[in-house]
Formats: structure tokens, C-alpha cells, sequence
């Protein structure tokens, strides 16, 4: 018996990591992306221990590895004295405790080497230019219809177009775009304009009253990703990215340390984002079609883990469809065992805002306090120990 021909919508970290692992069992693999390249908005993502060992899994973490800047430690700076405390040390000391390292990478090189394997397994999986207008399930079958007028049918369909899905509208119905009241400035800042003092493997997180800022180099420390957040923004409707002048993100964290201010003298550009979520579903799953990664889990980006998840996702739900016949028992399955993780790591994120963003950051005094409190070690291990320790290919499914 044949197995199950499975299509994906979205070509985005999430499609493509289903696609490698479905494609690695067996199972015929179709990928349906609306642009008309595989591309990734050219910024910074962290790679905790977890998504890397997802990444090996599919195959592709030693490549990747080659690509990414290896982290030595993640640390805590005050917004205005400059003060550092260690956060969690990474590098050697996350291989010794984890098994795989922290990593920082260039999200376009993410989506690339994913891309080379699909193709690799499959010459021919992606389809470009193919944006999802539409979804029926009739019997067996589920059909995709593209914008341009073409359907596809398969067994089983994949909703892994973002959090704008348009197979998430289809199944569930139109959910409104909530916006969180922040706003992300970000930048990618060539090293080599910048002082020798921040050319560190170093992954730093800057908290301070309502908002907080986050740098690390990627591309083999060619580049500085930076990314400030902001609370009290006013955005009403989409587009929900534009670009904006750099002295209005300097303005922005005006109060800020001199060494955000210095940063952003050197950076070529800044883009603004607002961050958005969606309401969460009480299911994924309708017939014999799911949604996968932001289509369903977005999140705000607090704990870095809205791709790794992502990933994680494509690898649990092939092992679904691998381990049982029934697609829609498989289904059912992958919504059982990756629903309440994802939406624990979402609720996470949440939380790490008051962290981040706290009223008592404002005074050096009552900072001191807050941080020892609340990013001492154990408190620490308590956050993230129970996301670095998944294996997505020994959870039971």
C-alpha cells in the first residue's frame, strides 16, 4: 500500500522541516509557497539545544553548524547603567548538559540549507508563485486551490503558511489579528563598523521599563543582528512591517545606555514590525488536514522558540503519520502531543515580557533586586530546562 501523498502550504521553516522529515519516511511531498523564491526576512535567530536536535534529526544540523556563530553565554544588561549579570552559559557548556549547543544563525541560511534537502529528497517538491486561496475535504481527499486557479488534491494537507494562514482561515474561520502593543525595531549592523568591545560570541538581552533590546553576531560574526521592543505602540491595521529612519529608533531608546545608542549610530537600516498574535484554537485539526508551527502557535519572541518549535512540529507529525495508518488518527495524534507544549511555550513568552519589560528596572536599586530574584539560576532552570531537554525523536507519539 502506497503511502499517503501529503501536501504542505508555506515553504517558511516549518513547511520545509515537515517536508524533510515526511519526505525522509517515504511519503510523496508537494510544498506550495505564494512567493516566487524560497525566502526569509534577513535577520538573526537563536537556535537552542532542542531545535538542534530536531535539526539532526532531519539531517541538516552539521551543515547548518558550519554556518552559525557558536554562543558562549547569553547575559542580562540594565537598559541604563549598563550593568551585566551571566544568564545561562551555552557553547561546550549546552553540549555537556543538553547534548547538542546554542547557536545563532542568519535565518535566510536556515531556510536554504531546509531548502537543499527537500530537494535533495525530492528535485522537484516546491512549487513557487503558488499562493493557497482555498481548502475542501471531500472522502479521502483534500483539496488545495491556488490563486491562480489550480488544484491540487492529497491525502492528507499542512497548513504551514504563517500566521496570516489562509488554510487556518479555511478550516476555522476568520480569526481577528491581535495586536500586542509592541513594536520591534530591527537591524543588521556589518561588525565591521563596530567597536571591538562588541564583537563578543555573546547573546545579550538588555531589560528595562517597558521595553528591552537583543543583539548577537551572526554569519561568522560578519553581522550584528539587533532587535529593540518597545511597549505603548499604536498600529491599526496591515501592512504590519514597514521601514522607518534610523534617528527614530535612536529617539526611541533616547534614554538608553551609550552603547545602544552607538550600536544604532553604525546601522545602515531599521525596520519596525508589530508584534501580532492570534486567538488560540482548541484544535488544529479538521478532517484530514492540520495547521502547523505560527499558524497556530505564533508567539511573541520572548523565549526564542517560535521556530524551533516549528521544527519540532515537522518532525512529531511525520512520526504521527508514519506510526499510524489512519491519517486522521495520526492527526488527532500530532494535535495531542504538540498542542499543549507549543502553547505552554507561548503562555512562556508572555510571561518573560514582565521580565524583560518590569516598572522595578527602572531604579538601579530596585533592578538589583528584581534580577537576582527573578533570573537567578534556578529560576532560570525552571524556565528553559524543560524546552532544551525535548527530543522529538523519543517523545512518545
Amino acid at each position: 500500500m502506497s503511502l499517503p501523498r501529503i501536501l504542505i502550504a508555506g515553504g517558511g521553516i516549518g513547511g520545509l522541516s515537515a517536508a524533510i522529515a515526511l519526505l525522509q519516511r517515504g511519503f510523496d511531498v508537494d510544498v506550495f509557497e505564494q512567493a516566487s523564491e524560497l525566502r526569509e526576512f534577513g535577520a538573526g535567530i537563536q537556535l537552542s539545544p532542542n531545535g538542534n536536535r530536531a535539526l539532526a534529526s532531519l539531517g541538516v544540523f552539521d551543515t547548518l553548524h558550519r554556518l552559525a556563530n557558536p554562543s558562549d553565554a547569553k547575559e542580562i544588561r540594565l537598559w541604563n547603567t549598563g550593568k551585566s549579570w551571566p544568564l545561562f552559559n551555552l557553547g561546550d557548556a549546552a553540549v555537556r548538559k543538553y547534548g547538542f549547543p546554542y547557536m545563532t544563525v542568519f535565518r535566510p541560511d536556515l531556510l536554504r540549507v531546509l531548502a537543499d534537502e527537500v530537494r535533495r529528497l525530492k528535485p522537484d517538491a516546491v512549487h513557487t508563485d503558488a499562493r493557497c486561496e482555498d481548502v475542501e475535504q471531500a472522502g479521502c481527499k483534500v483539496h488545495l486551490k491556488l490563486g491562480d486557479g489550480r488544484v491540487f488534491t492529497g491525502d492528507v494537507l499542512v497548513g504551514a503558511d504563517g500566521v496570516h494562514s489562509k488554510v487556518r482561515h479555511a478550516l476555522f474561520g476568520q480569526a481577528p489579528t491581535l495586536f500586542s502593543g509592541m513594536i520591534a525595531w530591527r537591524t543588521l549592523i556589518p561588525m565591521e563598523r563596530l567597536p571591538e568591545k562588541f564583537r563578543r560570541s555573546v547573546a545579550v538581552n538588555w531589560v528595562g521599563p517597558g521595553g528591552h533590546v537583543v543583539h548577537y553576531p551572526i554569519q561568522g560574526g560578519s553581522l550584528m543582528n539587533w532587535v529593540g521592543t518597545l511597549e505603548g505602540g499604536q498600529w491599526n491595521s496591515p501592512p504590519w512591517t514597514a521601514p522607518a529612519e534610523i534617528e527614530q529608533c535612536r529617539a526611541a531608546f533616547a534614554n538608553w545606555h551609550e552603547d545602544i545608542q552607538e550600536m544604532l549610530s553604525h546601522a545602515p537600516s531599521v525596520t519596525k514590525w508589530a508584534l501580532c498574535g492570534k486567538p488560540m484554537l482548541d484544535g488544529w485539526v479538521k478532517g484530514r488536514a492540520t495547521l502547523l508551527g505560527d499558524a497556530c502557535h505564533v508567539t511573541l519572541p520572548f523565549l526564542a522558540q517560535g521556530a524551533v518549535h516549528s521544527i519540532e512540529d515537522g518532525v512529531v507529525l511525520a512520526r504521527c503519520l508514519e506510526k499510524y495508518a489512519d491519517p486522521e488518527t495520526a492527526l488527532q495524534r500530532f494535535d495531542a502531543v504538540r498542542r499543549p507544549r507549543t502553547y505552554a511555550m507561548v503562555q512562556g513568552s508572555a510571561d518573560n515580557t514582565s521580565r524583560f519589560h518590569n516598572p522595578a528596572l527602572a531604579t538601579v536599586e530596585a533592578a538589583e533586586k528584581f534580577i537576582s530574584r527573578e533570573w537567578q539560576s534556578g529560576a532560570i532552570s525552571e524556565r528553559y530546562h524543560w524546552l532544551f531537554t525535548y527530543d522529538v525523536d523519543t517523545i512518545p507519539v
